[in-house]
């Protein structure tokens, strides 16, 4: 079944505008089964003006993965998710990851179905396991400063937040109305609740 994540329309042979393409048809075809041809077709170029840019489709999962990868690291780095209480950070936390997912949309999509099958892809699993550590650890401080609830487990309550965030791929498209405070939305729901307190 075709996604209906947006690519690129015909790129001018860009190394940008060619990442995109491929992350798309990585998207639509699975990245095992497409191929270079695959690719230099989707792109409009010959195969060989491919590899001027990217020394083969490893090349091109890993710089795509890398893309996703260091927006979601950024989002640590952040002044204000370092700085303040672990509750506060939290929220500027999963705010700035949504905004990822948003402006990052196909490279996060890839990055939520690799599966490990190479190096790249388990280079990418890795890198999401320590992401997912340093948020899981913030919610274990975050209940310890009593900020979070205590009758939930940490590690429960992290996944919950990453399945929420990370379900948003399913979903979201550019210009969708109702999308515009989706970052806020989120943060709202996830620590407030979607039920007004009786």
């Amino acid at each position: 079944m075709s996604s209906p994540v947006k690519r690129a329309r015909r790129p001018s042979g860009g190394r940008d505008a060619l990442l995109e393409t491929a992350v798309g048809e990585f998207i639509d075809r699975g990245y095992d089964a497409t191929s270079m041809e695959d690719l230099s077709r989707a792109a409009g170029i010959t195969k060989s003006s491919f590899y001027h840019h990217f020394a083969g489709k490893e090349a091109l999962l890993r710089a795509a993965l890398e893309r996703a990868v260091d927006g979601l690291f950024g989002v640590l780095d952040l002044p204000e998710a370092r700085a303040g209480s672990p509750a506060d950070r939290l929220r500027v936390i999963v705010a700035a990851q949504v905004r990822v997912l948003m402006s990052e949309l196909p490279y996060v999509t890839l990055l939520l179905r690799v599966r490990g099958n190479t190096e790249t892809e388990r280079w990418a699993l890795e890198r999401r396991r320590a992401f997912d550590a340093a948020v899981r650890a913030l919610v274990r401080d975050a209940v310890d400063a009593g900020e979070v609830r205590s009758d939930v487990d940490p590690a429960l309550a992290a996944r919950l937040l990453s399945g929420t965030i990370n379900s948003i791929v399913e979903w979201y498209r550019p210009g969708r109305p109702g999308t515009a405070t989706l970052p806020e939305d989120v943060v709202r729901a996830a620590f407030a609740g979607i039920v007004p307190a009786p």
